[in-house]
């Protein structure tokens, strides 16, 4: 997750049968100026589809292609990755938009809750890991999350959509417009 100071333009489109969640990041990492830019593409239903990561962290270029089947068999660069199958949301550790993803795909009543496995792409190793989250609604547009068994624990508070726009201590929205 970024702790530092930055910048992030994230949006949400419908496209006929599928969601078009995308956006750019902009910040600086370890003394080096750092620009991701995402797309990630989901069905009808919520489920990841593919996700597209590029950018550069100082002169370093980097390009990352997700793919991901109906039987949620997911392929990075085109190579099977067997630590994240089953998984149906990805997470871009840079990034809280993802979040979006399991919020709308869950749709949770207020005081549900939901355990899922989720594609977490790791911020700066970019490496891909299966990774457990709690989503406990506890509110109109409020969410307690965990990750990692319970070692993170935080409170987002999310807009009308589900981005979220207060993550404490973490990120918070400029404008929600």
């Amino acid at each position: 997750m970024l702790k530092e100071q930055g910048h992030e333009f994230a949006s949400l489109v419908a496209r006929e049968d599928v969601w078009e969640l995308s956006g750019t990041v902009i910040f600086v990492h370890e003394g080096h100026p750092t620009r991701i830019d995402y797309l990630v593409i989901c069905d009808s239903s919520w489920s990841t589809r593919s996700v597209n990561v590029s950018g550069m962290m100082g002169s370093e270029r980097f390009t990352i292609d997700l793919e991901v089947d109906s039987d949620q068999s997911w392929k990075r660069n085109g190579v099977a990755q067997a630590e994240v199958f089953g998984c149906v949301d990805v997470d871009l550790g840079f990034s809280p938009s993802t979040n979006i993803l399991p919020i709308r795909r869950l749709a949770l009543d207020v005081d549900e809750k939901a355990e899922i496995k989720v594609a977490w792409l790791q911020f700066p190793s970019f490496e891909l890991k299966s990774l457990t989250q709690v989503y406990h609604r506890e509110g109109g547009n409020i969410y307690r999350y965990e990750s990692g068994g319970g070692a993170f624990k935080s409170v987002l508070a999310v807009d009308d959509i589900g981005f979220v726009i207060d993550y404490p201590g973490l990120w918070r929205a400029e404008s929600a417009t």
